[in-house]
C-alpha cells in the first residue's frame, strides 16, 4: 500500500476507506498503518493550531467489524506523540464531540472511528476540537501531512479505557427532565427503538427507561458489524419496513431509529409511518420555531415545496441551501454571523445540527426534543401523528441518477446545467426557482405536472442526480418525460 494513496481516503469533512476484504471488486485501501499516520498528523495539526503540547485526546468507535483494530491504531498514533488518550470503545459520534466539553475528560480533540451507514467493510475516521467537527481543508491539510510521516510508532503519552456513554446518557436524560419537568414524563409510554446492530443501543437502558419507558420490543440494540438485520440508516426504506413493523407489532406509541454512529435518526409515529426527511425537519423547526418566533431554517437542496410552506405558515424563514451536512451547518453559521437568526441546519438525510446544541451533528440530540414534544402530547391523550397535520407532502417522488461517462465529468454537468436552464425558462408551466444554490431547480405548475424537478450535480462522483416530485398522481411522468426526452442529447449521460 502506497503512503501517498492516504489522501485518496477524503470524503469531503471525513476520512473513508475499505478497511476490509469481503466484496468482490472492493481491495483494502484504508490500513492500521494509515490510521496511525492519520491520528499522528492529526495531533501534529492541533498542536500547531492549539499551541499546547501535549495534548488529551478521546476515541470512539461504532460497532463495524475493523473497528477495534483502527481505533487501537488510532490511539498508538496519538499517544506516540505524547499524548493522553480516553479509549471510550463503543460510542457515537456526538458523543465524542461531547468529549472536548466534558469536565472529566476535557479533550481538546476527538476521532470517532465510522463510515457511518456504508456496508461492513468500510470504515473511517470523523474529527472533532472543542470548535466542532473539522472541515474539508482541515481534513485536506492533515492527510497531506500524514503522507510525509515516517516515524516508527512508539508510545510516548498514556491510553486508558473510559466508557463515556453513561455520562453522555445523564445528560440526556437530566436535560429532559428539566424541559418537561418530570422525573419520568415518557411513563405510561411504550418506545421501541432500533439500533440496526450499530451504536445506537445504548439509548434503550441508558435514556428511555430511566425516563419510564415501556422498551419492549425495541430490536437489534447489539452491536454486530455484520448488521445481520438491515442496513442501519434511517432513509433505506428496509430498515423503516423493519420498525415500522416493530412499532405495530407491539402497538407503540412511537418508534426511534439510529444510524450506524447516532448522528442521524428518524422517529415512527404510532401509525407505523415514518417521520423522516421532509417530514423529520418540520417535526424539529416546529419545536424551534415556538421557542425562537421568525427563525431561519436551513435545508438542502431537495426539500419539498410543502416544507417550505410549512416553515412559512409558522412564522419561519426557508433558506434552501446545498446538499452536503457540513454544507447545510456551516451556512447556519454564516447566516447567523450575518445576524440572520438560524437555529436549525437539517438534511432530508436525517443530519441535524441545532445552534443550541453547538450545531452538532446529533442524531441524539434530535431525539431528544422529539421525545420532550412527544411527552406533551402523551400526557395530553394525542397521538404523535397529530402534530404534523399541516404538513403537505408530495403524492409522487423520484430520484434518477445520471452517469457522465467522460473524463472531464465537472466541466460537462456544468455544460448541461447551463444548457438547461436556458431550456426550463422557455418551456410552457416551467418556472426557474430563484434564488437557488445548487443545480437549477424549476417549479412546474398544474398544466406541466404540478410539482417540480431538480437537476444537480453529485458532490464528489460524476453523476448528475434528477428530483423530482409531484402533488398530482401521475404529475412525475409527466414532467419526467419532458425531462427525458430533453436531455438524450447529451450522449455522456447514461
Amino acid at each position: 500500500m502506497e503512503i501517498k494513496d492516504i489522501r485518496k481516503l477524503q470524503n469531503g469533512s471525513d476520512v473513508r476507506g475499505v478497511a476490509l476484504e469481503g466484496i468482490a471488486g472492493e481491495a483494502v485501501n484504508f490500513t492500521q498503518d494509515m490510521a496511525m499516520k492519520i491520528a499522528f498528523s492529526f495531533a501534529t495539526w492541533l498542536e500547531k493550531k492549539s499551541g499546547k503540547a501535549p495534548l488529551t485526546f478521546a476515541v470512539g468507535r461504532d460497532s463495524r467489524l475493523s473497528g477495534t483494530h483502527l481505533a487501537q491504531a488510532v490511539a498508538l498514533g496519538l499517544v506516540s506523540k505524547g499524548n493522553k488518550v480516553y479509549q471510550c470503545g463503543i460510542a457515537t459520534t456526538p458523543a465524542m464531540f461531547m468529549t472536548t466539553i466534558d469536565p472529566v475528560i476535557e479533550a481538546d480533540g476527538a476521532i470517532m472511528v465510522t463510515a457511518s451507514h456504508l456496508p461492513f467493510n468500510r470504515n473511517g475516521l470523523k474529527f472533532f476540537t472543542r470548535d466542532g467537527g473539522l472541515d474539508k481543508a482541515d481534513i485536506s491539510e492533515i492527510l497531506a501531512l500524514a503522507e510525509t510521516i515516517e516515524t516508527s510508532f512508539t508510545p510516548g503519552g498514556q491510553a486508558q479505557d473510559y466508557d463515556f456513554l453513561p455520562s453522555y446518557s445523564k445528560n440526556i436524560v437530566a436535560f429532559i427532565r428539566e424541559k418537561t419537568k418530570t422525573e419520568q414524563p415518557l411513563a405510561g409510554a411504550r418506545i421501541v427503538v432500533d439500533a440496526g446492530n450499530g451504536a445506537g443501543g445504548f439509548f434503550v437502558d441508558q435514556v428511555l427507561k430511566p425516563l419510564g419507558a415501556d422498551t419492549s420490543g425495541s430490536q437489534y440494540l447489539e452491536p454486530d458489524g455484520h448488521f445481520p438485520n438491515h442496513v442501519p440508516n434511517p432513509e433505506d426504506a428496509v430498515a423503516i419496513a423493519h420498525i415500522s413493523k416493530a412499532v405495530l407489532d407491539n402497538q407503540a406509541d412511537l418508534g426511534i431509529i439510529f444510524d450506524t454512529d447516532v448522528d442521524r435518526a428518524a422517529i415512527i409515529d404510532e401509525k407505523g409511518n415514518a417521520i423522516n426527511r421532509n417530514g423529520f425537519i418540520a417535526f424539529i423547526a416546529s419545536l424551534l420555531l415556538a421557542d425562537y418566533p421568525g427563525s431561519t431554517i436551513v435545508t438542502d437542496s431537495i426539500t419539498s415545496t410543502g416544507l417550505t410552506e410549512y416553515i412559512e405558515s409558522l412564522g419561519g424563514k426557508h433558506h434552501r441551501f446545498k446538499r452536503g451536512y457540513k454544507n447545510v451547518i456551516n451556512e447556519a453559521i454564516r447566516l447567523n454571523e450575518e445576524g440572520i437568526e438560524t437555529h436549525l441546519a437539517m438534511e432530508t438525510s436525517g443530519h441535524g445540527a441545532i445552534k443550541e446544541n453547538y450545531f452538532l451533528d446529533d442524531g441524539a440530540y434530535l431525539v431528544t426534543m422529539a421525545l420532550i414534544k412527544f411527552a406533551e402530547l402523551h400526557q395530553a391523550g394525542k397521538p404523535i401523528s397529530s402534530f404534523l397535520a399541516g404538513l403537505k407532502e408530495p403524492v409522487e417522488a423520484e430520484e434518477i441518477r445520471y452517469k457522465i461517462a467522460t473524463e472531464n465529468f465537472k466541466d460537462y454537468g456544468q455544460k448541461v446545467l447551463a444548457d438547461f436552464e436556458r431550456f426550463a425558462a422557455s418551456q410552457p408551466g416551467w418556472t426557474v426557482v430563484a434564488p437557488n444554490y445548487e443545480g437549477v431547480r424549476v417549479s412546474c405548475d398544474e398544466t406541466a405536472g404540478n410539482g417540480w424537478c431538480l437537476l444537480r450535480m453529485s458532490l464528489h462522483d460524476p453523476i448528475m442526480p434528477l428530483n423530482i416530485e409531484s402533488d398530482t398522481v401521475g404529475g412525475c411522468v409527466i414532467i419526467e418525460t419532458v425531462l427525458k426526452e430533453y436531455l438524450q442529447k447529451f450522449e455522456a449521460l447514461v
